[in-house]
């Protein structure tokens, strides 16, 4: 990293330290961060989001950190998982450790943990472990939007979803567009100890498929009364203002809708509306699909009729935010 960079981290790992908040990238989205161990520090995230109580954040850590003081146990199958995929865009759901303020969890028992490979997170997260002299030091940080609207890949997008925050109050550490574009994969390990096999609860660019490969076993399902709840979870998130709809292929090459416009994978265009060529790479849709929703946004039309994407593992991801965008409008 530049000098520039340098010192800006080392000043947003400051600010940090004293309990302001710090929007910065990870590979995933932009995340809204503050101290995990400081709980007013933490409240402030939720009154900047308008984010419920009961809606837990995930704790982000340094590479080289001591997660056991956030952790009441680590079970052999989370150990894999940190050994397959960290850093990267994997979020451990583990059974919390009793210091660990129900802030965090959402008052529940259970803690969610990552890693994040983005090389200015990883340098703001070692630099605040540093100024706090704490090797455990985590960060507080769901994604830096509004709750419930489309997650910010850019740090302009920061920008423009808190205009009424100013540097004092949010330090916006800018570092690129994000990678990945999408939120983690949570992966829920804080009842296999109860015979409980690991489960996906979120989707993301890490698979299920890959996550059973590395466990070399088969996983659970969500629907359980035990089911954690997690961030991303509720069955209308990730929306844009502008009203969102699914639509098949054949619907798309049909579409009539004045003032609207289509997103089309690999449908013929229509012809009696603009149209969004979207990438047919399930990657490449997803590193692109919240920076084309906030710029659809912006273009004043009345409705986003989106191609409804292959329903496949590789699509997983996109899929689960797509329908949770369009729910919020059904």
């Amino acid at each position: 990293m530049s000098k520039q960079l340098d010192a800006l981290v080392h000043d947003a790992a400051q600010r940090l330290a004293k309990g302001q908040l710090v929007a910065f990238p990870t590979e995933t989205v932009y995340g809204l961060g503050a101290d995990a161990s400081n709980p007013q520090a933490v409240r402030a995230i939720f009154s900047a989001k308008g984010r419920p109580a009961d809606h837990p954040v995930i704790v982000h850590v340094a590479v080289d950190a001591d997660i056991t003081p956030w952790v009441a146990s680590i079970p052999e199958e989370a150990t894999k998982l940190m050994q397959a995929f960290w850093p990267g865009p994997l979020t451990l759901i583990l059974p919390k450790a009793k210091a660990v303020n129900a802030l965090v969890t959402g008052g529940q028992d259970t803690i969610g943990i990552r890693c994040p490979s983005h090389p200015v997170a990883q340098a703001l997260l070692k630099a605040f472990a540093q100024i706090t002299a704490n090797p455990s030091a985590g960060v507080a940080a769901p994604s830096a939007n509004r709750f419930g609207q489309v997650s910010p890949t850019q740090a302009q997008h920061v920008r423009d979803e808190f205009p009424d925050l100013d540097p004092d109050t949010l330090f916006i550490l800018a570092g690129g567009d994000a990678d990945v574009g999408i939120e983690s994969t949570i992966v829920d390990v804080s009842r296999v100890a109860e015979g409980v096999a690991p489960v996906v609860l979120r989707p993301g660019h890490i698979t299920a498929q890959q996550i059973a490969r590395v466990l070399q076993q088969d996983l659970g399902q969500k629907s359980t009364p035990n089911t954690p709840r997690v961030s991303g979870s509720l069955k209308a998130h990730y929306a844009p203002r502008t009203p969102l709809y699914l639509v098949s292929a054949e619907h798309i090459e049909q579409l009539a809708a004045p003032n609207s416009i289509a997103v089309v994978i690999d449908a013929s265009p229509p012809s009696v509306v603009p149209y969004y060529q979207a990438p047919a790479v399930p990657e490449h849709f997803a590193s692109q699909l919240y920076s084309m929703l906030r710029q659809l946004d912006q273009q004043g039309y009345s409705a986003i009729y989106v191609q409804q994407p292959p329903h496949n593992e590789a699509w997983e991801a996109v899929n689960d935010r797509l329908a949770r965008a369009a729910a919020a409008f059904s």
